[in-house]
């Protein structure tokens, strides 16, 4: 078969790398793919927000199925359009797919359905918030309604930061038509725990928990980022929690669409929040979540491929996906400053990686043959071991394979998983 991936980042490279494994797949290609992915798949530079040129291109070289795994082309219709030619996908219709595309319209249907989540209020103007700010308690939390690169989302202290973000989403337009409409949210307190799940809009079937570090700097602190690296599984989610989660969160929310008519297909990405009074949904994504994914695909023993036609053909069934039983860690190797300015065009050095590692590049091109850093988040080193605290020594043994001017990580990576597995 020949395999069209949408994306350019680290997870698509995890994405890419797993579905080689698959007897089936004949060729890959990728839009618009990096430096990286160019190793192991044909890219092309088309932008995965370029839904014309990606049908074309999907005619012109007959392709079989498509994975589109970045949230904007899910957004805006792109399953739909394939789908319209005659080309399968992994991933939702729009329809489905405005579960992470609108916060407002996920947060109405979780309240709808009685899907647990924290308090929210929903204004359309910046009056109408800030007067609102004036009378709520703090720390609360300020979302844009629509999609904004993972930035969207401000923890208040205090008023004086509420209204600060207030005026940015709404009035100076950061996030743009994003920012059109807010919410102002509960702040829940807990253990925060990722759940990726494959769905045929029937059954649910969670993959491995894991635990994303968003902080910039070591013990949490610094600027928010797309992630700074992960560890899987996640030791606060519990069996007794999972069994919770399907309960009151996966299957009701899989229900719940299919009442609204919006039957959900493809990866759905659970963030939750195991708060003092049970588990809570903090955000949906439609698709696999970044660097999650590099640490989840790695421990998957089944075919990729087959359970991504499943979900598609509404077949998808728990004798398809077999984990591991195994722990992963991935350490992100970002440019110095990222999230904020960084340089870039430093050539990247790989040593040789053992069969338990992998790396998975996000921000990189190849410039006459040679890999250089192109992004703030460069790439994910990844190892997988029998125990957490063996895959975490391994990962940064692959840290120590890898060279590049300005390089920069967190040296705490599962440190707070640890410590949770000796309590």
């Amino acid at each position: 078969m020949k395999i069209l991936v949408v994306g350019g980042g680290g997870r698509e490279h995890a994405i890419i790398k797993s579905l080689k494994k698959s007897s089936k797949v004949e060729k890959i290609y990728a839009t618009p793919g990096n430096g990286g992915i160019a190793l192991d798949a044909e890219c092309y530079p088309i932008k995965a927000t370029e839904l014309d040129k990606i049908v074309e291109f999907a005619k012109e070289k007959q392709i079989d199925y498509c994975v589109v795994a970045p949230d904007d082309p899910l957004v805006l219709g792109l399953v739909d359009r394939l789908e319209e030619i005659g080309v399968p996908c992994f991933g939702p219709k729009k329809c489905a797919a405005i579960l992470e595309g609108s916060k407002v319209f996920s947060k109405n249907l979780m309240k709808k359905y009685g899907i647990p989540t924290g308090d929210s209020v929903t204004f359309d103007n910046a009056e109408s918030a800030i007067e609102y700010l004036k009378t709520t308690s703090y720390p609360t939390v300020i979302k844009a309604d629509g999609l904004a690169l993972g930035k969207g989302v401000i923890i208040a202290k205090n008023f004086v930061e509420a209204e600060n973000a207030v005026k940015e989403i709404m009035l100076d337009k950061v996030f743009g038509a994003s920012g059109n409409n807010i919410l102002v949210e509960e702040f829940l307190t807990g253990p925060e725990v990722s759940v990726l799940s494959f769905t045929d809009g029937k059954v649910v079937i969670p993959m491995v928990s894991s635990m994303d570090h968003k902080r910039a700097l070591d013990n949490d602190e610094g600027l928010n980022t797309g992630g700074m690296g992960t560890i899987a599984p996640n030791p606060y989610y519990t069996e007794e929690v999972a069994k919770e989660c399907m309960e009151k969160i996966f299957l009701p929310t899989i229900d719940a669409m299919n009442k609204e008519g919006r039957t959900f297909k493809g990866c759905l990405y659970f963030g939750l929040m195991l708060t003092p009074k049970g588990p809570k949904v903090i955000e949906y994504n439609c698709r696999f979540g970044d660097p999650e994914t590099q640490v989840v695909l790695p421990l998957l023993e089944s075919d990729l491929l087959d359970i991504m036609i499943a979900t598609t053909n509404g077949t998808l069934n728990e004798e398809l996906v077999k984990f591991s039983n195994g722990s992963a860690t991935c350490v992100v190797m970002a440019s110095s400053g990222y999230p904020q300015k960084y340089e870039s065009g430093f050539e990247i050095k790989i040593g040789d990686l053992e069969e338990n590692e992998n790396v998975y590049v996000a921000g990189a091109k190849l410039d006459g043959g040679v890999l250089k850093t192109s992004g703030g988040r460069v790439l994910g080193a990844v190892a997988t071991a029998d125990s957490l605290e063996e895959a975490i020594k391994n990962a940064y043994k692959v840290v120590e394979k890898i060279s590049f001017d300005n390089a920069y990580f967190r040296k705490d990576i599962g440190k707070k998983a640890l410590l949770a597995t000796k309590k």
